[in-house]
This record gives structure tokens, C-alpha cells and sequence, in this order.
């Protein structure tokens, strides 16, 4: 018999927020998130999408045993602006057990249809910068810190009870080597577009105290349009600003300016912290912090993060700018491992600037839906 509670109290808040450790335990390939993010999800003092978002925790217990957890997330911005009646379900770790699945998804089924929700569909957080979508291909990869590991039968359980496929995302890892014609190309590139590279000669602490609105202005416009993203305010805008400077190496920055001052594209990779956060298991300190300071300040390996290019600069191939320095930089830093992060495979133009170099596709995730009145049968 499986019951599934909701998280009510401190006690089932630290239990929700480690209970993936305890799944991935024998896990080489899982990459846990910081222990003090997870907990924090609760808080409306640290998790500002709580003003736009209503969330309801789950924990699945079978013979007395924590075998699950889940999340969902009613996101009246993404629903308001795509007329759109659905909720979210997040966080959703649980053992290979039919019930137990069926029991968490119902949960947020039941309060989705509630609160006059339609449709159900996930693995989706709360905005872009959250870990979205399920690993469908690439079970012997590790994950970066930015995407959630799955086993195999999780997708396999998803198909069985009914879910259809929705928005589906690659990821590639990178050979590095020189590609001295492009960095020439980039070079013509800019001096015809009358762009200057900011991070070439400005400190990240000062491009994000000068243009850290319009990096989000540029990051909104680009991004508006794809499945899932809800817009930043300015206070989300800020608080991710100032993590952005905590882990950000100048060498793997690019910020295209224009003469009005606005920022035309941008580009970041992130050195990795994976190896920290899985030596640690998740916690901060004391000695992960030090870990981390290492792998940020001389990186091994480096996580692709974002690429924004304004839309009235679409298809003018500035994103190669913004690549060729990075890519030039990382060459000369000898690092040789760079993988992407998520990449929408219906996003054409991310998908097409990365021809020119030598990569291959090493996992592949998706989220599913749902219609709720056929997952619920009263």
C-alpha cells in the first residue's frame, strides 16, 4: 500500500530535500544540487517565484518506507501569459515501483484539478534557469550541474501510464581544438556590426553593476518564445545576478555591445562544480566551499550554459562572435571537456551554430503531459 503525505513540516521539508540522495546513492552519473537550494524551494523568503506560484510537496511512503517525492508547481505567470490552464509537476524522484508513481503524479493531478487545472506536464521547475526535462538517452553520462539524472524507468514508467511527449532538448560535448577561421570570420564580424566585446576589458563584477538589466533584456527577448519560459522581474533578475558573479570566469564570458549601448548577444560557460557538489553530497560547507572555489577559479571542465542574441540581429551570425572568444580562450586554458547544457530541438538557430564545430549528442531529455481528467478516473 502506498501513501503518499504532504510536506507539512520542517521535519518533511528535510526529509523531501534529501531523499535523492538516498535514491542516487550507487549512482556514479548523479550530480546532486546544493541541500540549502532544495530546502529553501518551501521558503518565501528565498524562493521569489513563490509570488507567482503556488506548490504543493509530496512524500511517498510504502510499508513505512520513504520510497518518493514530488513537486507541483501552479505557475499562474507562465498560465496567465499562454492562456494556458496547467500545472507543473518538479523534483520528482521516486524507486521503480508503478504505485508509487502513480500515486505522486496523482497528488499533483488532484490539486492541478482543483484549482481548475487542465493538463499536467514535467519534469518542469519554476523558470528557465531551473532543471527542466527527463532523461531519455544517456544513462551512462553524468550530469551537469544544471540538469537532473534519471534512471532508465522513469521514462519507461512515464509512457506507460499514458503521458505524451512534449518539448524535447540535446545536449553535446565539444572537441576542442583551434578553429582559427572563425575566430578571423568573428573578428570581420564585429568591426562590420559595430560591436564591442565588453568582457574583453571589463571585470564581471562591473559588466553585471552596468548592464546587468540589459543582459536580462537580451535574455527575455531571445528566450520569450520557447516552451516553458517565464519572463524575470527585477527582483529574480537581481538575485541571479548576484550568483552570477560568484561563479562566472571572465575567459569564458562574451558580452556584444552595440552603439546604442544595448547588449546585442551575449554568451557564458560555467567552469563545473560537479565533482565538488558529489564529493560533498550536496552541502556547502565547511569544505565543499573550498572545492568549489578551485574548480571555478582554474576549471578542468566547463558546462555551456547560455547564448542570447537579441531578435533584430537573428540569423546576422554574431552568435559566432560570441563563440570564437570563448572557444579561443578555452583552447588556450587547455581544457578539454565542454558540454552543453539542455538545447530545445525545436530551437533551429541553437541548434545550427554549432555546425562548424566537432560535437556529438550524448543525452537527450524531454518533459510529457497529460490531460488530467484522463490520469484521474473517479
Amino acid at each position: 500500500m502506498v501513501e503518499i503525505k504532504e510536506v507539512l513540516t520542517k521535519k518533511d521539508v528535510a526529509k523531501w530535500a534529501k531523499y535523492p540522495l538516498e535514491l542516487y546513492k550507487d549512482c556514479p552519473y548523479y550530480v546532486p544540487n546544493f541541500r540549502s537550494d532544495e530546502k529553501e524551494t518551501f521558503d518565501p523568503k528565498k524562493n521569489l517565484d513563490l509570488k507567482h506560484c503556488d506548490i504543493k510537496g509530496y512524500l511517498a511512503y510504502k510499508d513505512g518506507k520513504l520510497v518518493g517525492r514530488i513537486l507541483a508547481i501552479l505557475n499562474h505567470k507562465y498560465n496567465q501569459l499562454n492562456n494556458a490552464k496547467t500545472i507543473r509537476f518538479s523534483r520528482f524522484e521516486c524507486i521503480n515501483d508503478i504505485e508509487v508513481f502513480t500515486g505522486l503524479l496523482g497528488a499533483v493531478a488532484k490539486y492541478g484539478k482543483e484549482n481548475g487545472m487542465e493538463v499536467m506536464h514535467g519534469p518542469w521547475g519554476f523558470n528557465d534557469t531551473d532543471r527542466e526535462g527527463m532523461l531519455t538517452f544517456g544513462f551512462d553520462e553524468r550530469s551537469t550541474y544544471a540538469t537532473n539524472y534519471y534512471y532508465p524507468y522513469f521514462a519507461e514508467n512515464m509512457v506507460k501510464l499514458g503521458f505524451e511527449d512534449e518539448s524535447k532538448w540535446v545536449e553535446r560535448r565539444f572537441s576542442i581544438k583551434p578553429y582559427e577561421r572563425i575566430y578571423t570570420v568573428a573578428e570581420k564580424l564585429k568591426k562590420r556590426q559595430k560591436l564591442v566585446d565588453i568582457a574583453e576589458t571589463m571585470s564581471v563584477k562591473k559588466i553585471i553593476k552596468q548592464y546587468g538589466k540589459k543582459l536580462f533584456d537580451t535574455i527575455n527577448d531571445a528566450y520569450g518564445h520557447l516552451d516553458g519560459y517565464v519572463p524575470y522581474d527585477d527582483e529574480m533578475r537581481d538575485k541571479i545576478l548576484s550568483q552570477f558573479g560568484t561563479i562566472v570566469n571572465s575567459r569564458y564570458l562574451s558580452v556584444l555591445v552595440n552603439e546604442k549601448d544595448e547588449v546585442a548577444a551575449f554568451g557564458v560557460v560555467f567552469p563545473s562544480i560537479c565533482n565538488a557538489l558529489i564529493k560533498s553530497r550536496g552541502r556547502l560547507f565547511p569544505f565543499a566551499f573550498i572545492n568549489l572555489l578551485k574548480s571555478i577559479k582554474n576549471p578542468t571542465e566547463l558546462e555551456m550554459a547560455l547564448i542570447g542574441v537579441k531578435k533584430e540581429y537573428k540569423n546576422s551570425g554574431i552568435n559566432s562572435i560570441v563563440i570564437a572568444r570563448i572557444m579561443k580562450n578555452v583552447v588556450e586554458d587547455g581544457i578539454t571537456n565542454i558540454e552543453s547544457n539542455p538545447m530545445l530541438e525545436t530551437n533551429f538557430n541553437i541548434q545550427q551554430q554549432w555546425k562548424f564545430t566537432e560535437n556529438k549528442i550524448v543525452k537527450k531529455r524531454q518533459t510529457y503531459k497529460v490531460n488530467i481528467k484522463d490520469f484521474i478516473k473517479e
